[in-house]
Order: C-alpha cells, then structure tokens, then sequence
C-alpha cells in the first residue's frame, strides 16, 4: 500500500456523519460534520453523502475541490451489518482511495483501544457494543430502532414521548417532563401523531437531553426513565465482559449524561477511551498508528 498524501476518516452514523483530515504527519487540517449517512438512507445517497464530506474537509484545509488524488480514505458505517449490505457498499465507486470500511461500532472499538484488545459500548442515538479479541470481533445489540437500541438517546425520547402522550390522555399523571414535550406538540396528540409519522431515530432522540435534564431535577417519570435505561446499559456491560473483554470504555453522545446513573460496581471496570470512531477510521486508511494524532 502506498503512503497517501491526506488521510480522512469518516465516522458515519444515525445522526450526524463526521470527518477529520489529517497530513502523513498526523497533523489535523480539518474536521467536519454533515447529517446522517448511515445504510439507511440508500446506496446512492450514501456515495453522495461521502463524496461532499470529504470535499468539506479538502475545502475547509484550503485544498482545491475535488482534488482526490493523494488522499486515502478509511470509513466506519453505521447498518452495514444489515442482509447485503456490506457487499453492496463494497460494490461502491468513489472518487478517492477508499482504503477500508467497517461498522461504526468496529472504528470506535480501534479509536477506543488502537490496536490492542478491548470492547466499547456505544451508547448516542443508537447503542450497541462491540468487542474485540485478536481476529475474533463480537457484536452485542446494534439491531436498529425500536427493537433495540436500549440505553440510547432515541430510546430515552421514546419513553419521553409515551409518557407525554398519556399525560395528555390523563392516562397518566402530568409532570414537568411531560409537559415540555407536549410543548413542543401545541399539546396536540394529532399534532405528535403526525410528527412519528415521519420521524426518525434522531428525532426522537431529540428529546433525550429533555428527559436526562429532568431527570436530575428529580421529575420521577424521567428518573424512571433514566434509571430503567441505566439498567439496560449495565447488562450490556456484563454481557462485555461475560464474552471475555479485558476492557471496555463507555462511548457516544449520551454516554457521560448516563455514567453517573451507574453503580459503582460498574463504572469501576470501565476505561477512559483512548481515542474516537475517527481515530479508528484513520487507522483503517492506513495512517501511521504509532505516531499521536495531534
């Protein structure tokens, strides 16, 4: 494999797709962010979403458009663990070196640890959790929204938003939680039944802060709330370490809002991640791992 000149990593999940541009000297020119580019959204959408990032972050490091030659690519994708999903992403047409992909989970758990052994717990908009052990890699939940995804931010605005709706039906008692999220509603059940007609993982997960917020500020439906997700994450985390991880960092966008929910048991066998789903994505272009980022 030849040495690039630019390497990009890209970290692309269900809420936000990220990128960070680096020199052969590890040197940062850019990092920039777009929406959500996850297998969802369609195969062409997909090899859109990648070829615009990446013209971001060329632009915003004052390098010509389109100029693609040089730069080596390294990308973690969120779904493409679904049926023909990984074959079909393979089968994509860039106009860069696209040196390697994996889930996202896969970049976070090689950001999280390098190169040795370990296993992360993803837990934003989404959770799941992936574990690494030599050439042995395991994946726990991850399954997609509604069926899954416990402990994340979609799940939390999920039950925010049930308990709303009852509120409204005086099926259950109002509280300050219920009452912001009927807000953003005008109080209308129609008017919510039309926003989950549409809405998306990362919208509900819009209201996670809501409920997190309230939560500390004793509203007991939230606590409830808080407290069964916090349930949810601690056996994803002994499922970790039953599957023989030596070390599992917490991370994601909801992770340090839920770490002071755990028990202490727990959160003392949790390590701080070395670095992110970017980092792990730069390795997988091929960047020289034994030199810091910086």
């Amino acid at each position: 494999m030849n040495e690039a000149q630019f390497y990009l990593g890209i970290d692309a999940g269900g809420s936000r797709c990220k990128a960070r541009l680096v020199d052969r000297k590890r040197r940062v020119l850019a990092e920039v962010e777009s929406g959500p580019a996850n297998a969802r959204i369609g195969l062409e959408r997909l090899r859109t979403a990648f070829t615009d990032i990446a013209e971001k972050a060329l632009s915003e490091a004052g390098i010509p458009p389109g100029h693609f030659s040089g730069l080596a690519v390294g990308m973690g994708i969120a779904g493409i663990t679904r049926p023909n999903m990984y074959a079909a992403v393979q089968g994509l047409t860039f106009p860069f070196d696209c040196r390697a992909f994996a889930t996202d989970a896969a970049v976070a758990c090689l950001g999280a640890h390098g190169r040795r052994d370990g296993a992360i717990l993803i837990l934003g908009t989404g959770s799941i959790a992936h574990i690494q052990n030599g050439a042995t890699s395991v994946t726990i939940g991850g399954y997609g929204f509604p069926i899954s995804d416990e402990g994340s931010g979609a799940a939390l605005g999920l039950s925010g938003v049930r308990h709303a709706l009852r509120a409204l039906d005086g099926r259950t008692r109002a509280t300050p939680l219920s009452a912001a999220i009927s807000e953003r509603f005008d109080h209308d059940t129609a008017q919510a039944v039309a926003w989950m007609d549409r809405a998306t993982p990362y919208d509900y997960g819009s209201f996670a802060p809501l409920v997190l917020d309230f939560a500390e500020q004793d509203d007991e439906i939230a606590r409830s709330i808080v407290e069964d997700a916090a349930k949810h994450v601690e056996r994803f985390i002994e499922a970790i370490f039953a599957r023989g991880a030596q070390r599992c960092a917490l991370v994601g966008g909801v992770s340090h809002r839920m770490i002071p929910w755990l028990r202490e048991r727990t959160t003392r066998k949790l390590v701080k991640a070395a670095g992110d789903g970017l980092d792990g994505a730069l390795l997988l272009a091929g960047i020289d791992h034994t030199q810091p980022i910086r």
